[in-house]
C-alpha cells in the first residue's frame, strides 16, 4: 500500500472514531487531577490524533511513497499571490563556493566525502515560491521593461511595496514535506506580517543528504540578496529578511546562519525557530520522556523497505553489536572522520601500543582508561617522525615502511560509533546502521549536521525559538536557546574542538550574547503552528509577525537594545496580540489590568516611550502577584540583560496563549547536563530504534530481499544505458579511450560517426554523475547510485539532456532506449525523465481538488470553523466525505 488519499482516508478515519469515543473520558480524568491540556479542546484532540496517525502511516511505506504524497502540487488559494520562481545553477555555484571554504579541502575530503558529489542535481535549479496576500499587493497593471509579462511575474514586481520579507524553510525530518505541505502555514504567516514571504523546496535526503539541503537554503538567500540578471526582483536588504523555520526547516535556518557569521557575509535581521531539530544524536531526555504527547513517531522515522532505503533492507548480520574494540570512539561518540597521523599509525602498522589495548573493556574501563577524545597520541611514545619515511618496528618485530602522511589516512575508516550506555559496568554497543537519513552516523555530531554542537552559538541576529512543552525535542532546544544567549555558560564538548580547527578559532571569536526569546507553549508538540485553530498557534502566529516586522522595519540601534516587541507585552492576563474581547469571560478579571499596563505596540510609540523600563516592571510584579504559589527564589526577572541590552526573554505560554515567567535557569534540569554529554549516542534511544528497525526487517523481510534482487537488475540497466552512450560517441575523463583520437567500433575498428541530440552541454553545471572519481559520497547519494529507477533518470538526464561541463559531447539516444522510453507511460525519448521526487514536485493538477492534502485541508478548515459542541458531526460529515470520494473513485 502506497501513501495516497484513500490509504490516508483508510487509515485515519478509526482514529477520529476512537478519538471521540474516549475524548470525554480522558477530558474528565484530567479536570479531576485539577490538569489542563490542548486535548481538552475536541478540535485539538482530533487534529493531533490525525497528524500522529497520518505520520504513523508514512513509516508503513516507502520513502519514495512518502516524498511523492507529500510533493505532489496542488493549487493555490484565489485571495493569494503566489508566484513560482526557479533559484539558477548560478546562485547554487555561488553556495557551493562558500561551502567549499567553510569546510577547507582536507575537511571535504574526510568528513563530507568530496566537493562534488552534493552538488550534483538533476533540476536546473531550486524549485521557490514567493507568496503575499492580494489585498497587501493590489492588482495594478505591470510592465517589465516595457513588455507584458504573466500574472504570476507581475505578482513578484508588485510585491516590491510590502517592506518585510519572511525567508521560510519547511520541516519534515530532512526527508518529505515541500513548499505544498507547509504552504497554507506560510499564507497564515505573511497574511499576519502583511509582508511576502519566499520559500525554498530543498533537496531531500536519503538521496540528497546532508550538505545537500544547506548548500540549496544558502543558494535561495544569495538568490535573495544578490539576484541573478533574470530574476525580477530587486535585491532585498538582508536587514528586511528574517529566517523561519520549522523542525528540520529551524535547524538548517540555524547552520546557514552560523555559515554566513564564519564567513563575514551579511546576516538578516533576525530568525524565528519553531521546533528547530538541532540534535540528530537524541542526547536529551525529552526524546524518551515526551513520546505520547508528541505527533512524532516512537521508534523515529522508520520505512518500508524500497531500492532506495534502507541500505541494508534485509541485513545478514546485527544492526547493533557488542564493541569490539577498545575508544576510539569513547562510549557515547561517534568516531572522527579525521584521525590524527599517530593514531592512524597505531591502527594502520599495528605498533606497540600499552598491554591490552585490543582487548574491549567495560564502559566504565574506557572513560577511565582514555579520558583524552583521541586517546592514540599518548600511545606512540615510539613512534618516528612519520614524513621522514624512516621505518618502525612492529608488534612481532618485523620492520614496516613507513609512509607518507598522506597515504597512511588516505584509506582509512571511521570505526562504528559507540553506545553510551545506563550501566557503566557494561561493554558497550556499536552501531553498524546509519540510523538517521539525512547523515551517516559518523556525521552525527558535526555542527552542520546537529547545530547543538556549533562551538559558539554568540554573535548571530536575534532569535525568537518556540518550542511545545510536549514534544520530544523540547530539552534540546530550551538547551539550544541558553547556549546562544551565553555561550560561555554552555560550551561544548572538548571532541568538536579537537576535531574541527574552525570551531576551536569560533570559541574566541564569537563571544557576544546572541539576543534570544525563548517560549515554551504548555502541552504543546511538535511544531504546534500546524494546528492554527488553536489560541496557542493563533499567538505564535501573531507573535512571530510581530518580531519580524519589528526587527526589520525598527531602526538598528532600536534593535540592538531591545530585539523582541515583547518587551513592552503584559505577560498575565493577556498580551497585546491578542484580542481581549474575544476572550471568554473567566479571563475577564485581568482585561482592566492588561489594558492599563499593557502600551500600544505602535512603532512610533515604543521608540518614544521612555517609560517602557518602568512599565516592564510594572508588568512583572503583576506576574508576582498573579502567581502567589511561587516560591522568592523562583522569582526572577523575565528579562536578562548585559548593559542595557536585552540578551534574553524567557517564558511559558498556557493553553490559551497567555506568557508568564519561566523558572529560574537552575530549577530547569537539562541546564545541568554536562557540556561532555550534549551530542552523545545513548542507550535508550538507540534500543528504541533498533527495536523498530528489527520489527521492520521482520516483517518485511521478504520485501528486503526483493528488493536487494531488483538492484542488481537495476546495476545491469545502469551498466547498458553507459554502455550505449559511449556508443553514439559519449566523450568524457571518465572513459579515457574516448579522450584520445577518434572513437572505433569494436571488432570492426571502423570511425564511430559523433551523434549529437537535442540535449546541451550547461556552462553552469559543474558536475554529473560520471564526475565522482575520488569522491566518497554517503551510500544514500543519489549521485553516485546506480541501483535506483530516480538514480538512472540523473544519469540520463544528464548524458542525454542538461550534461555538465565535464561532458564534450551530449549523444543521441540509442534507437532501442528510445524504444523503451516509448513504451514507458512514465518516459518520454524526447523530453528528461522526471526527476527524483526528493527534488521535484509530483504534478498531478488535473486531480489536484481531490488530493490528500486538500482533505487534510478540508478537515482542519471545517474543524477550525465550528464549535466544540458541533465537532462530532463535523467529524461524521468529514468520514462521509471521504468514504464517498473512495466510492467514487472506484467506481
Amino acid at each position: 500500500m502506497t501513501v495516497n488519499t484513500a490509504s490516508a482516508a483508510v487509515h485515519i478515519a478509526p482514529v477520529v472514531v476512537k478519538t471521540l469515543v474516549r475524548h470525554k473520558k480522558e477530558r474528565k480524568a484530567r479536570k479531576k487531577e485539577g490538569r489542563e491540556a490542548p486535548q481538552d479542546d475536541i478540535l485539538f484532540d482530533e487534529a493531533f490524533h490525525i497528524v500522529k496517525s497520518f505520520i504513523e502511516l508514512g513509516t508503513k511505506n516507502t520513502v519514495e511513497s512518502l516524498q511523492a504524497f507529500t510533493n505532489t502540487r496542488i493549487p493555490s488559494l484565489y485571495w493569494v499571490a503566489i508566484s513560482p520562481v526557479r533559484v539558477p545553477l548560478s546562485s547554487c555555484n555561488d553556495a557551493a563556493d562558500c561551502l567549499i571554504k567553510w569546510f577547507g579541502q582536507n575537511e571535504l575530503k574526510k568528513v563530507v566525502g568530496g566537493e562534488r558529489w552534493w552538488q550534483v542535481r538533476g533540476l536546473d535549479g531550486i524549485d521557490a515560491e514567493w507568496i503575499a496576500e492580494r489585498d497587501h499587493i493590489g492588482d495594478e497593471e505591470v510592465l517589465y521593461e516595457g513588455k507584458r509579462i504573466s500574472k504570476e511575474e507581475q505578482d513578484i514586481i508588485r510585491m516590491e511595496k510590502l517592506e518585510s520579507v519572511m525567508f521560510y524553510v519547511h520541516g519534515g525530518g530532512y526527508f518529505w514535506g515541500s513548499i505544498n505541505t507547509h504552504r497554507h502555514q506560510i499564507i497564515r504567516h505573511a497574511h499576519k506580517l502583511k509582508g511576502r514571504a519566499f520559500t525554498v523546496n530543498y533537496r531531500k535526503a536519503p538521496q540528497y543528504p546532508w550538505p545537500c539541503p544547506v548548500q540549496d537554503v544558502l543558494a535561495a538567500y544569495f538568490y535573495l540578496i544578490r539576484p541573478p540578471p533574470e530574476a525580477l526582483h530587486r535585491p532585498v536588504d538582508p536587514q528586511k529578511i528574517v529566517f523561519c523555520g520549522d523542525s528540520a526547516g529551524g535547524g538548517l535556518c540555524l547552520s546557514v546562519l552560523c555559515i554566513l557569521r564564519d564567513l563575514g557575509l551579511p546576516m538578516p535581521s533576525g530568525a524565528a525557530l519553531i521546533s528547530p531539530w538541532v540534535d540528530l544524536t537524541h542526547s536529551f531526555p525529552s526524546v524518551m520522556t515526551n513520546t505520547q504527547t508528541d505527533i512524532i513517531p516512537e521508534h523515529g522515522f522508520l520505512a518500508k523497505p524500497s531500492v532506495l532505503w534502507p541500505l541494508d533492507p534485509a541485513p545478514k548480520s546485527p544492526r547493533v553489536v557488542p564493541a569490539t574494540t577498545n575508544p576510539p570512539p569513547k562510549p557515547g561518540e561517534v568516531d572522527t572522520l579525521k584521525p590524527s597521523l599517530a593514531r592512524a599509525e597505531v591502527e594502520e602498522r599495528g605498533l606497540d601500543v600499552p598491554q591490552g589495548h585490543y582487548a574491549v573493556e567495560t564502559q566504565e574501563e574506557m572513560l577511565e582508561k582514555y579520558p583524552s577524545p583521541d586517546p592514540a597520541p599518548a600511545m606512540v611514545d615510539s613512534a618516528k617522525d612519520l614524513s621522514t619515511g624512516e621505518t618502525s618496528r612492529g608488534k612481532e618485530g618485523r620492520s614496516v615502511d613507513v609512509k607518507s602522511p598522506e597515504e597512511i589516512i588516505e584509506d582509512w575508516e571511521p570505526k562504528p560509533a559507540k553506545v553510551l550506555m545506563e550501566n557503566p559496568s557494561q561493554t558497550p554497543l556499536e552501531l553498524r546502521s546509519q540510523i538517521q537519513m539525512y547523515a551517516t552516523t559518523e556525521q552525527l555530531t558535526h555542527p552542520l549536521v546537529s547545530p547543538i554542537s556549533q562551538s559558539s552559538l554568540g554573535n548571530l541576529p536575534p532569535l525568537y525559538i518556540l518550542a511545545g512543552d510536549g514534544e520530544v525535542l523540547r530539552d534540546e532546544i530550551i538547551y539550544l536557546a541558553h547556549r546562544a544567549a551565553y555561550p560561555s555558560q554552555y560550551p561544548v564538548r572538548d571532541s568538536v574542538l579537537e576535531e574541527v580547527t574552525r570551531q576551536r578559532e569560533n570559541v574566541d571569536k564569537f563571544t557576544k550574547p546572541t539576543q534570544v526569546h525563548l517560549q515554551v507553549f504548555d502541552g504543546m508538540c511538535h511544531v504546534l503552528t500546524v494546528f492554527m485553530f488553536t489560541d496557542s498557534a493563533r499567538y505564535a502566529y501573531r507573535s512571530i509577525a510581530e518580531f519580524i516586522k519589528h526587527v526589520t522595519q525598527s531602526p538598528p540601534d532600536v534593535v540592538e537594545q531591545k530585539p523582541f516587541p515583547e518587551y513592552n507585552a503584559i505577560a498575565i492576563g493577556d498580551t497585546p496580540f491578542i484580542d481581549m474581547k474575544k476572550r471568554p469571560r473567566k479571563w475577564a478579571r485581568n482585561k482592566e489590568k492588561a489594558q492599563t499596563l499593557a502600551p500600544t505596540l505602535d512603532q512610533e510609540h515604543r521608540k518614544d516611550n521612555p517609560e517602557s523600563d518602568e512599565l516592564l516592571e510594572q508588568n512583572e510584579a503583576v506576574i508576582s502577584e498573579e502567581i502567589p504559589t511561587r516560591s522568592p527564589e523562583m522569582d526572577s526577572p523575565r528579562t536578562q540583560r548585559e548593559g542595557g541590552r536585552i540578551i534574553m526573554l524567557r517564558e511559558r505560554v498556557d493553553v490559551r496563549g497567555i506568557a508568564r515567567i519561566m523558572e529560574p535557569q537552575d530549577a530547569i534540569e537539562v541546564l545541568k547536563i554536562p557540556a561532555d554529554r550534549i551530542g552523545q549516542i545513548r542507550e535508550a534511544p538507540a534500543m528504541r530504534w533498533l527495536r523498530g528497525q528489527e520489527e521492520w526487517d521482520r516483517k518485511y523481510r521478504k520485501q528486503g530481499l526483493r528488493v536487494l534482487e531488483k538492484r542488481k537488475h537495476l546495476i545491469h540497466q545502469s551498466e547498458r544505458l553507459i554502455k550505449h552512450a559511449l556508443d553514439q560517441g559519449l566523450v568524457h575523463e571518465s572513459f579515457p579511450e574516448t579522450m584520445v583520437g577518434t572513437p572505433r567500433e569494436k571488432g570492426t575498428g571502423r570511425a564511430v560517426k559523433r551523434k549529437t541530440s537535442i540535449g546541451e552541454i550547461q556552462k553552469d553545471r559543474r558536475w554529473g554523475p560520471l564526475d565522482l572519481k575520488d569522491e566518497k559520497p554517503p551510500g544514500s547519494a543519489i549521485a553516485a547510485r546506480r541501483d535506483t529507477p530516480e538514480a538512472l533518470a540523473l544519469l540520463r538526464k544528464t548524458i542525454y539532456h542538461t550534461a555538465p561541463v565535464t561532458h564534450q559531447t551530449v549523444p543521441r539516444m540509442k534507437a532501442s532506449d528510445a524504444f523503451r522510453a516509448t513504451m514507458d507511460p512514465h518516459d518520454n525519448p524526447n523530453a528528461p525523465p522526471r526527476q527524483s521526487v526528493a527534488e521535484e514536485q509530483v504534478d498531478r493538477s488535473q486531480i489536484a481538488a481531490l488530493n490528500g492534502l486538500r482533505i487534510w485541508e478540508k478537515i482542519l478548515g471545517y474543524l477550525a470553523r465550528k464549535s466544540s459542541s458541533k465537532a462530532s458531526d463535523g467529524v461524521k460529515s468529514t468520514m462521509a466525505f471521504m468514504q464517498n470520494h473512495n466510492h467514487a473513485k472506484e467506481e
